[in-house]
């Protein structure tokens, strides 16, 4: 696979966190190798969930040192962009599906000052982020429909990552594809082996008889091998 030389980053969402020890829960991620965290944002609307507003974020902001990223899976990203990127996240990622106009919402997102990045449910073509390329430095394949952890890989979203990985390499673009949904050690091989690179994990990891720098570990040699 074309552009298969891309490192692989894991990168946890923290929807399976214990909501009590948040802070804790970071911190130990951390320490565990992760490259950085994911902030799930829904807002009832666009998904059917609730979860993490800026405030939540902007407190574990001071106890990691690692980069943050929301996955805005709300409806009118530019009304929220601000608030994350004041809360510490270095990089946004915005739904297709979520703006009329998906070109200015990005634009607003590079605007701020932080890194931009697209995302696409199952059920979007892979054109639906062809003419934001030249502006992203992500594409967010969805593996799972949006809403919930603990939900099972959809493996008929890989023909799609070798689709998106088809077009950044032809137009030269300097672009990770992550994948988010059902992600762990079984499902991990597909996902890179049809072009992904960042591997986002949540009940993958925190399910870990052996813990959390056992199941990075294991996840990050899986991606890797996958290349051989």
């Amino acid at each position: 696979m074309p552009g298969n030389d891309r490192p692989i980053l894991i990168v946890p969402s923290v929807l399976p966190a214990d909501f009590a020890r948040l802070g804790e829960d970071c911190v130990s991620l951390e320490k565990a190798g992760v490259d950085r965290i994911q902030w799930d944002v829904m807002d009832g609307h666009f998904v059917p969930n609730m979860t993490f507003g800026p405030d939540v974020v902007a407190a574990i902001r001071p106890h990691v040192t690692l980069p943050f990223e929301a996955h805005l899976m709300i409806d009118n990203p530019d009304l929220y962009a601000k608030q994350f990127v004041d809360a510490g996240c270095q990089r946004l990622i915005v739904h297709a599906e979520s703006t009329r106009h998906l070109h200015r919402s990005v634009g607003h997102v590079l605007d701020l000052g932080a890194a931009a990045a697209v995302a696409i449910n199952p059920a979007t073509p892979p054109d639906a982020v062809r003419y934001v390329l030249d502006m992203v430095d992500m594409v967010l394949v969805m593996t799972v429909n949006p809403g919930f952890g603990g939900q099972g890989y959809l493996a008929t979203m890989e023909p799609k990552i070798t689709a998106v990985r088809e077009m950044i390499v032809r137009g030269g673009y300097d672009i990770d594809i992550e994948v988010d949904g059902g992600v762990h050690e079984s499902t991990a091989a597909g996902a890179v082996r049809s072009g992904a690179n960042v591997l986002v994990a949540g009940t993958g990891l925190f399910t870990d008889s052996e813990g959390l720098e056992h199941a990075v570990t294991a996840l990050r040699a899986r991606g890797e091998s996958a290349r051989v």
